[in-house]
């Protein structure tokens, strides 16, 4: 079915403004729109656009977001910090939303945030098959901070691999370092699970912890959001012990960050079936068995 016309636009000022250019009165509307950077700007659009869709009588408003951002403010480790993940959840719920489709949050524990049903989806079973098509050998599966651990169980199982836990330390803000490695990976291939590359930083530091451990220099990344900032994609292209990077669309990926070592698939299928059982109040769940 073709997209909604709605009209997007800003006023000189920065303000942004919702136009939608057809009758949503009784529909059960689905509005995508991954908050990714720039993020604020795109937040308070998705905002806008469902108290839009509000006021003009939509039936049911699902706020469908490939990413989810501020996830990863989702408690507090220091004093006098603000729990951002919650007061988003709170936000969306205000301005209309009467369900919200996410996928592969930062922390299951955001889910509890919300006083709306939430769809949590996930790209396990599409990574899974990935590696699974490449008939990789030897391989470990490596979850680089003990807070993954549950995730990759379930793509140990999938692919009939070991698992390594490497445990991090945060110092500051963008600094992060891997102090331990429990698990044997000598001689193995790697497939370092997580959910986002920011500024991969966290991944050249268990690559390089991968390597002093005795693991082949053939190491796979599979990370469902690819933020990617700054020289983050020349970072993992142009190091020699990394084989591929393989991301989502989740999050869309610039022409110029492009690179060869550079994978991406596609969560289009996966969010089109999950829109389909909404809509038709199906199981959710049952996509991923």
């Amino acid at each position: 079915m073709p997209l909604g016309e709605v009209k997007i636009s800003r006023f000189a000022d920065g303000e942004t403004y919702v136009q939608y250019l057809e009758s949503v009165r009784g529909t059960d509307a689905f509005i995508i729109q991954p908050t990714c950077p720039p993020v604020d700007s795109n937040l308070v659009e998705l905002l806008i656009m469902i108290d839009a869709m509000r006021r003009a009588s939509a039936s049911r408003i699902t706020a469908v977001m490939p990413y989810f951002g501020y996830a990863r403010q989702e408690k507090k480790e220091r004093p006098r910090e603000a729990i951002t993940a919650k007061l988003i959840a709170d936000v969306l719920a205000a301005a209309g939303a009467d369900r919200v489709v996410a996928l592969d949050l930062h922390a299951d524990a955001i889910q509890g945030f919300f006083n709306i049903p939430l769809d949590h989806l996930t790209t396990l079973g599409l990574f899974a098959d990935y590696f699974q098509k490449k008939g990789l050998e030897n391989v470990v599966v490596v979850s680089p901070d003990e807070g993954r651990v549950k995730q990759c169980r379930k793509m140990v199982r999938q692919l009939n691999a070991p698992l390594a836990v490497g445990y991090k330390h945060h110092e500051m803000h963008g600094h992060t370092e891997i102090t331990q490695l429990a698990g044997d990976v000598r001689g193995r291939v790697p497939v370092i699970l997580e959910d986002m590359i920011t500024t991969g930083g966290s991944i050249i530091e268990c690559v390089n912890a991968l390597l002093e451990h005795g693991a082949k220099p053939e190491i796979y990344v599979a990370a469902s959001h690819g933020v990617l900032s700054g020289n983050a994609v020349d970072r993992l292209n142009d190091h020699p012990a990394i084989a591929e990077v393989v991301i989502t669309d989740s999050v869309p990926l610039a022409p110029e960050k492009r690179r060869p070592k550079i994978k991406v698939l596609s969560v289009a299928p996966l969010f089109a079936e999950a829109l389909r059982r909404v809509n038709q109040d199906l199981s959710i769940t049952s996509l991923f068995d």
